[in-house]
């Protein structure tokens, strides 16, 4: 099973998170089922599991993936390192939603709707504890 997820690189939190599909359900088709919108003139970091899936008025940043038989040049690899050193933080709000191991683990409940809710659920719980974290009380 996946889910698409929108993150916001200041406050390291899910701002945005897409209904539970099969596992092998292409990532840009998801996209495209869902229309997710952002607002206008956002800026979106993504991996190369989207190329060609266009928002109108968001700024989109993804690494451009090597010609096959060609090599990339030296600026785009350099622009590659950049986007990648960005996405971490992306990568990090997934593992943090990973934490709650029945999100990665093999899930077992047949009741219908059940995946969206636990995923909500791992959603919330790392949100709450990246406001905790940030947020000396």
């Amino acid at each position: 099973m996946k889910n698409n997820l929108v993150g916001g690189l200041e406050d390291r939190q899910v701002k945005y998170l897409g209904a539970v599909h099969e596992g092998k359900k292409h990532d840009q088709k998801i996209c495209d089922e869902e229309g997710m919108r952002l607002p206008d003139e956002a800026e979106l970091y993504r991996d190369s599991a989207f190329q060609g899936h266009e928002l109108p008025e968001v700024t989109i940043y993804q690494p451009k993936k090597k010609p096959r038989g060609g090599t990339l040049s030296a600026e785009e690899k350099e622009a590659n390192r950049l986007i990648s050193s960005i996405r971490v933080v992306i990568e990090h709000i997934i593992a943090g939603v990973k934490r709650c191991r029945i999100v990665k683990d093999v899930f077992r409940n047949t009741k219908h709707g059940f995946d969206d809710v636990v995923m909500e659920l791992a959603c919330g719980l790392h949100n709450y504890r990246s406001h905790c974290r940030h947020h000396s009380y």
